[in-house]
Parts: structure tokens; sequence; C-alpha cells
């Protein structure tokens, strides 16, 4: 119990290091100024609600900082219709109440479209805002199918594969690996909530057995993993927004349930700061819901350019991934408009985008989108289910299940 509660509280000391000099990558405001290259004229400005001091930042913050590598590398090469790309940013901190105010200051900022990367609650209080204020947006790493149903969802668009392909999988799974009681070890914080509400609504696969919850700043997680050890389940699956929490889940779980098997979501999976603070072996047999398919021509590309900027061993993540595409689908959009100036006419354009190629899932995945699919993802092949290995890393594709490609 001493060693345990010592090492988590090192694992929180050093993820929190690790989110401040990650928060301080970016300002907030007008923190992306455009580059001369071979565009000319005014910039086009684009907003982006980015938490990266809440409880979403340990996701947000990776793919906020490939959303401005994106638009770098347009701009780099004449940006769109010849006009550079400027980004805005400000912050709601996955705070639902803060979220009208942000997309206003935005709007004030002249942005004519936006990111919204931010956890999924907040995202939910944003569709009404962005009713109000007329802007399409997209949420690059939204998995939540109600934000893009209605009401109000005219002008918001997400690209990932959402909870409810994510149960059909997980059920597949489950039934492949004789799994029939699960066990679930959640944290507390209102984007999880909604999540879980969301997923397991759709898993009447399973019986759920026991439901432990831990602060997302907890120290210690012995009393909930012993609670979940009564319960007897065939599997347990943990549900966060990863950060210390999920390492303290996973270190916990390694040693007090040594050969129950665990699945998680995409979180621990794109979070490769995670894997390094994980106990040695911690994470080993771990199965998480990724993206990320190296078979996929368009993923080496990515890997190979993300590594060029960031270095040689940086680890890609369905977080980078996405945020390239949101860019660059809002790109081809903004070029079918013909600009930005009439936001009606830029939000129709994304409605025409077809058969996009994704740089995440598998091979032949792709986004479309029309007035009734603001819905990206065409089938269940942009989700691949990853199993960690010994060195606490991701092996590759799970040999016992994997979803079809059926679009």
């Amino acid at each position: 119990m001493g060693v345990l509660a010592t090492r988590s509280r090192r694992i929180v000391s050093c993820l929190a290091v690790a989110a401040i000099a990650l928060a301080g990558c970016g300002n907030k405001g007008g923190d992306q100024k455009p580059t001369n290259g071979t565009a000319t004229g005014e910039p086009i400005i684009i907003g982006m609600d980015e938490d990266s001091t809440g409880s979403g930042a340990a996701y947000s913050v990776i793919a906020g900082k490939t959303i401005r590598l994106a638009i770098q590398d347009i701009n780099d090469k004449g940006g769109v219709l010849g006009r550079p790309i400027k980004l805005v940013v400000e912050n709601d901190e996955s705070d639902p109440t803060k979220v009208p105010a942000t997309l206003q200051k935005l709007a004030s900022q002249g942005a004519k479209a936006l990111f919204l990367q931010s956890g999924s609650a907040a995202i939910l209080q944003a569709k009404s805002t962005l009713t109000q204020l007329g802007l399409p947006a997209i949420a690059p790493t939204g998995v939540t199918a109600t934000l893009v149903t209605p009401p109000d969802n005219e002008l918001i668009y997400m690209l990932a594969n959402t909870t409810n392909d994510w149960a059909q999988v997980y059920c597949g799974a489950f039934a492949a690996a004789g799994i029939k009681k699960i066990g679930v070890l959640t944290d507390d914080t209102t984007t999880i909530a909604a999540l879980d509400k969301a997923l397991f609504a759709q898993m009447s696969c399973v019986q759920f057995v026991a439901t432990e919850k831990g602060a997302a700043n907890a120290s210690d997680l012995s009393a909930q993993v012993a609670r979940l050890k009564n319960a007897n389940p065939d599997a347990i699956l943990v549900t966060s927004v990863g950060g210390a929490f999920e390492v303290l889940a996973q270190n916990t779980l390694g040693s007090q349930m040594a050969g129950t098997k665990r699945f998680s979501l995409a979180s621990i999976g794109n979070q490769p700061s995670s894997w390094k603070l994980a106990a040695p072996g911690a994470l080993n047999g771990l199965i998480f819901m990724g993206s990320i398919n190296t078979e996929n021509p368009r993923t080496k590309d990515l890997i190979k350019l993300l590594q060029d900027k960031n270095g040689k061993d940086y680890d890609i993540t369905a977080y980078d991934a996405q945020a390239w595409d949101a860019v660059h689908v809002l790109k081809a959009a903004i070029e079918k408009a013909g600009g930005v100036d009439d936001p009606k006419k830029l939000n129709e354009a994304m409605q025409t985008i077809k058969g996009y190629p994704a740089t995440f899932g598998q091979g032949n995945f792709t986004l479309s989108f029309s007035a009734e699919k603001h819905l990206g993802a065409d089938g269940a092949c942009g989700l691949s289910l990853v199993e960690f290995g010994s060195d606490n890393k991701p092996k590759g594709p799970w040999a016992t299940f994997q979803p079809p490609c059926n679009k």
C-alpha cells in the first residue's frame, strides 16, 4: 500500500509537469501567425476551442499540436486558395458552462470556422451556440454520437467512429473471447460520465457485475480494485480520460488482478507519455480501442512527417491522425466553397465531401458527409483493437478479434 501510494504520487507529479509543459506550447488568442510562403492576401481565420488545462487536456493538447502543424504545412505550401490560415485559440477547460463565451470570443476574433477540441460534455453544449453564431465546426476527436444528431446539429461534424460502433466492437471482442461478466473502473470526469452512459446503453451483450469510480486525481485505487476482484468478472474495462488516473488504474489492476483480461478506451493507447510512467509490464496484455493501423499507407506517410517534425521517436496517435484529417477536410470544404466569407456556403460545401481517404483506420477507410450524415466515418474499419506488449508499448492488432470493414 505505502509503495503503491508513493509511486502513484510520483506519477501524478510527473504527469502534472508534462501537462504544464505541453500546455505551454500554445497561447490563448492568436497563437499561430501565418507564414508568408506563396500565400497572399488576408488570412483565413480559423478558431480552435482547445482544452489545454482541464480534464480533456490529456488528448486535446496532442490533437491541438498536430492541428497547428497541419496548418503550418498548408501555409508553407501556399495556403488555401492562395491565402494563409491564421489559427486563434481559446480554452474552455472542458467546462460546459464556459463554452458559449469561449466560442463567442473566437467568433469576435474573426473565426469563420471552428475546431472543437475539448471534452464531449463541453462540445455538446457548443451545438446551440454554433447555431446562434452560424459557424460550421469540426470536433476532430469527438466520439459521442449525440454530438452530430438533432437538435442543433446543422453546423457540427465529426470524423471518428462513435461509441455506438465501439459498443459493437467490444461486444464482438467479448463474444470471441468468451467474456460474459464485466467489471468497470472509471474516473469521475463529466466527459467519461457522458461517454459511459452512451457506451454502456449499447452493451447488453455482457453483464456488468461491478462498477467502481475514482477521482481523476486519485493517488490510490486499491479499495476500488479489491471490490472489483470480489465481483469475480471475466474482464475489466477501464474508462477514463487517461493521464494519471489510467496509469494508476493499470498499475493497480496489474498487481492485484494479474491474469484477468483488461480492456480500455482509446485514451491509454493515444498517450505515449503514460506508457513510460506505468510500472514495468503493467500494460502487458491490455487491449484498447485504437484507430492507428500502420498498414494504411496514408498513416505511414503521416508517421514519417510527424517524426520529421517531432523527432524519430515520436509515437503517432489517433488524435494526431484525426487532427490532421480535420484540418484537411476543412481545407477541402473551403476550396469547394470558394472561400469563407459565406458561412452557409461553407457549411454546404462540407456536406459535399465524399470518400476522403483518412489517415487513420484501415487502408480502405474513408470519410464522407452529407446534409443527413454529419459523422464522417464510412463503416467500422476506422477502429482496431490493439494489444500492449511486455515493454508497455502497443505491439499490434489483437489476434482474437478485429472489427469488419463493412460500409
